[in-house]
């Protein structure tokens, strides 16, 4: 997400194109410190200088990786299989066994097979909104919306309010990215919106594909029309000093002092830049996770996360978007008939899901990540027990698809220090919904929370009407997995 700063007037010394070129460093050459103006804009209090990082981790050294799959993945042909169901509900694939005992998943998900006690499964978790944009909303925010439809929230998305909890922490990396296909960064495509939080906790985006051979991410870097510029752009914010001190009567000007220099930080330390650069992995690292944007992603996550940042959030909707999908795919999750052949789409994506998922548990386990780092894999619904057949947009065939089911879903859930290898819940035998230990998603939520050490019952933010409203109306850690 980019934001345009406003210059503020300037009167002394500095002529107004001297002074416009200075801000167009920070546009063409800073692409993180649009957060920073945001939060200085909003007078955040700056966050104490640390030494490498490690004065300001302590206890808040945990992370969050949040894997979305939008659209609504099939917890029938996934997670949640119900081979003795009647033929209509079951589908064709079959549930195989895993490396725990009476944790079963698809027969198209080997790896996943292979992996199981370093994951746990939650069976149970369900809502009451089947439109995508309510169900995002109720699943992003742990409140109902107001509106059952469009994707703006009313209430700030669970990664926003995490972000504001740790505001004032800087470790040389930003505290919150978003890794997103290219034309689906916009803060409202998925509900990630902050609401009454405002725009200084929105992430960092990463757009496009990391697998591609000229990726490449636009505002971590100085551009080189810019590099020549760097030292005499620190000397005219220098020069500004006595101005700014002379003018501020309410800490707004320290502020922006202080996003001007994170950024400079930022742009001119190895830390970032060394962080969001996958080439610097080893080739067969990149290879097991998959030479595609959805691996190659996971990867950038976890070097994300290893060095600092609090939440990623890994959009995985296209798995190949540079090259065209086949007529019966669909390009997220959204598998009604109309969109795609619901088992060809799903044979399409599932190796690459597969790949990128596992490689992701493996490696969090390897590095000794399994206690910092809690990855959460989901979407904002389930789908339809029951198939719905109809002729497909793209193929002109009847075909099979799943609607959208927000009363039964599955939920991956992975380090964090919890335990693993656990089955959470059920749903009936048709996966129509709980059959026992309903959860909502504010449940999930609260287990987060308490992963980042943040208390979600007893934390609040002022809303618009200047209200205290806590971050969660309710919601428990799972304790099946604490």
């Amino acid at each position: 997400m980019s934001f345009v700063p406003h210059a503020p007037a300037c009167p002394g010394p500095l002529t107004r194109r001297r002074f416009l070129e200075v801000g167009a460093l920070g546009v063409g050459g800073l692409g993180l410190s649009d957060l920073y103006r945001m939060q200085a804009m909003a007078a955040t209090p700056p966050a104490p200088p640390s030494e490498g990082g490690d004065a300001v981790r302590g206890a808040t050294d945990t992370a969050v990786i949040f894997v979305w799959l939008p659209g609504g993945p099939p917890h029938q042909e996934t997670y949640d299989m119900k081979p003795e169901a009647p033929s209509d509900y079951r589908g064709i694939f079959h549930p195989i066994h895993t490396n725990v005992p009476g944790l079963d998943v698809c027969e198209h998900l080997p790896l996943h097979a292979k992996v199981a006690d370093k994951y746990s499964l939650i069976r149970s978790v369900a809502h009451t909104f089947a439109d995508h944009g309510g169900g995002h909303k109720r699943f992003m925010t742990g409140r109902d919306p107001l509106q059952p439809v469009d994707f703006v929230n009313d209430y700030p998305a669970v990664p926003s309010m995490a972000t504001k909890c740790r505001e004032r922490r800087n470790v040389g990396v930003p505290n919150y990215v978003n890794i997103v296909d290219g034309g689906r960064e916009g803060i409202d495509v998925f509900s990630f919106g902050s609401a009454y939080l405002g725009p200084e906790t929105h992430p960092f985006a990463v757009v496009g594909d990391p697998s591609a051979e000229k990726f490449e991410i636009k505002n971590l870097s100085l551009a080189p029309e810019m590099a020549g510029k760097l030292d005499d752009r620190q000397r005219l914010l220098a020069g500004l000093d006595n101005l700014r001190r002379a003018v501020d009567r309410n800490g707004t000007m320290n502020a922006i002092d202080e996003f001007n220099k994170r950024a400079l930080d930022l742009l001119t330390g190895a830390k970032a830049r060394n962080a969001f650069d996958i080439s610097q992995e080893p080739a067969a690292i990149r290879d097991r996770y998959g030479r595609h944007a959805w691996g190659q992603r996971a990867i950038m996550a976890r070097r994300l996360v290893e060095a600092g940042v609090s939440w990623v959030t890994v959009v995985m909707e296209n798995p190949s978007p540079s090259k065209p999908m086949p007529k019966y795919c669909v390009y997220n999750w959204d598998s009604h008939a109309v969109n795609c052949h619901l088992f060809d789409d799903f044979l399409f994506r599932a190796p690459f899901y597969d790949q990128a998922i596992t490689a992701l548990i493996e490696d969090i386990y390897a590095r000794g990540l399994d206690k910092k780092v809690l990855l959460v894999v989901t979407g904002e619904f389930g789908r339809t027990p029951r198939i719905n057949p109809a002729i497909g947009t793209q193929t002109g065939v009847m075909q099979p698809g799943r609607d959208h089911w927000p009363l039964a879903m599955s939920i991956l859930i992975s380090g964090g220090g919890l335990k693993t290898g656990v089955v959470v819940g059920s749903t009936n035998a048709k996966a129509e919904h709980p059959k026992d230990r309903p959860l909502a998603p504010n449940d999930l939520w609260a287990t987060v929370f308490r992963h980042l050490g943040i208390d979600a019952l007893d934390t609040s933010f002022p809303d618009h009407r200047g209200r205290p409203l806590p971050i969660l109306p309710y919601g428990q850690p799972i304790a099946e997995l604490v």
